[in-house]
């Protein structure tokens, strides 16, 4: 269940705490966002799996950090 307090992290009931709850979100947050492709440099990078990311626009399949492209 999403809240507006704690948004995504709202699936994890009252476990684990405010802090950890929050980082998660930030971490979620930022993964799930269209990131800037470093061919085309559109903002149409999405997160396919564990540091593989795919360009939507050129087609490119590429890696990265973890959970979202290192700057």
């Amino acid at each position: 269940m999403k809240t507006k307090k704690v948004k995504q992290s709202g699936r994890f009931g009252v476990r684990y705490g405010k802090v950890v709850k929050g980082k998660v979100n930030a971490i979620e947050a930022k993964q799930k966002k269209k990131q800037k492709c470093p061919y085309c440099s559109k903002l149409s990078v999405k997160r396919k799996s564990k540091g593989v990311f795919h360009c939507l626009k050129c087609g490119k399949e590429f890696t990265g950090g973890a959970y979202y492209l290192n700057e």
